[in-house]
């Protein structure tokens, strides 16, 4: 199967002109592989600016496996208490003091812009934006808040202070100008983008498959991200079983761990978290398909789950941003099943909306599931064309490109 060729990674961290080069103060909560897809995108961002010759430091609060990495190409990784406080609770302040005195440890230069990675951090930002004399950028990565007191006066006076919002998709662009009403050049878009030397054709599919137990007549369905309720996967097992009875001989994989679990005192509770986890073994149990569903844990490469799947399902009932899970399945070469919300719809355009099923509904999934269960058979250059559409559209180099003049162009002003 020939596909379209790569661009060289030269290409990708070719050096900009010296007086466009920048300082980005980055912050981040946890720099963690394991947390999801926000994480990974500023990691891969960051790395590939300071490449480009870009200076970066950052600002974390909670310990990850990606500082280590950082730290390498970084000229000041700075770990902090917290980027906020609740102003009722004398304790929460007094943590706060040694963060905010944190700020002056931090060189700020005339090309220096503050960038921020989640709204919740738009406090810190604006004081560093604000003490440094700096620019402040944020990251629009996830939708506005359901939960009105997640959004405090805090993070409101935060938000205020921002230059310039960079959102990952349309959808999430228009739900956050109705929120804070701003106008529409106060926000750009630019579309996530995935790693085409990580993400590919798997060399010999038959052998893959073999080395995973997979019958040859059995059809593979795989998921792929945080086991949380606003991610659909209730929903999707439940569909799953509706698929089963068709007649067709199909495993279900599961991929990934529980993670925006909380208790009763608003902390993250790994115990919640796998009580959720064990509850959809059970609904798998109460369906009768235990045996057809296999949950694989996190894996810090899903590759080789994307190659063997015949379709990858993106099942969210949340207004999924954009789901970097599409583009790394499609450049796998796996076409992908997904909820008609959030970004999702802007990513499976043309012949690839034939993936998309309506949020929350079991049958319409389980009808498109087996409407796109056998493209091998029936479209056999479906995988080609999904890994060259995401190619042309979806590249880690126009999404760091679109990211760096975003941030050149607020430096210049």
């Amino acid at each position: 199967m020939t596909e379209t060729k790569l661009k060289t990674p030269e290409l990708l961290t070719e050096t900009v002109n010296n007086s466009k080069l920048m300082h980005v103060i980055v912050l981040e909560q946890q720099p963690s592989s394991a947390r999801g897809g926000q994480e990974l995108n500023l990691f891969e961002i960051c790395r590939t600016l300071s490449e480009k010759g870009h200076k970066i430091s950052l600002f974390y609060v909670k310990p990850g496996d990606l500082v280590e990495k950082y730290q390498q190409f970084c000229e000041q990784v700075i770990k902090v208490n917290s980027y906020g406080f609740d102003r009722r609770k004398v304790s929460d302040i007094i943590n706060f003091l040694p963060s905010f005195r944190d700020i002056w440890k931090v060189t700020a230069k005339d090309n220096s812009v503050v960038f921020i990675n989640q709204y919740p951090d738009a406090f810190y930002g604006y004081l560093l934006s604000l003490f440094k004399q700096v620019p402040f950028v944020c990251y629009l990565q996830i939708p506005p808040p359901v939960n009105r007191e997640e959004f405090n006066l805090q993070r409101r006076i935060g938000m205020k202070g921002v230059n310039k919002f960079i959102a990952v998709s349309q959808q999430t662009k228009n739900e956050w100008l109705q929120e804070l009403k701003l106008t529409e050049e106060k926000i750009d878009v630019v579309y996530n983008g995935t790693n085409f030397e990580k993400f590919k054709l798997a060399e010999n599919l038959a052998q893959l498959r073999n080395s995973w137990n997979i019958p040859e007549d059995t059809r593979v369905v795989s998921y792929v991200g945080r086991l949380d309720k606003d991610k659909g996967l209730e929903l999707l097992i439940e569909a799953f079983a509706l698929f089963l009875k068709t007649g067709k001989k199909a495993k279900l994989f599961i991929a990934g761990k529980p993670l925006l679990h909380f208790s009763a005192d608003g902390k993250e509770c790994p115990l919640a978290g796998e009580e959720y986890k064990q509850s959809l073994k059970q609904i798998a149990i109460a369906l009768g398909i235990e045996q057809s569903v296999e949950f694989l844990g996190h894996l810090s490469n899903p590759t080789s789950v994307y190659q063997v799947s015949d379709l990858t399902v993106v099942p969210s009932l949340w207004s999924e941003p954009f789901g970097r899970v599409v583009i790394e399945s499609m450049a796998c070469g796996t076409p992908v099943v997904g909820s008609r919300i959030g970004g999702i719809p802007e990513i499976l355009t043309g012949e690839f909306a034939a993936g998309l099923f309506e949020p929350g509904n079991a049958q319409d999934l389980a009808k498109t599931l087996n409407k796109m269960i056998d493209w091998r058979d029936t479209n056999p250059q479906l995988g080609a064309k999904s890994r060259e559409y995401t190619f042309n559209k979806f590249s880690l180099e126009t999404m760091i490109n679109g990211v760096e003049k975003v941030l050149l162009k607020v430096v210049k002003e």
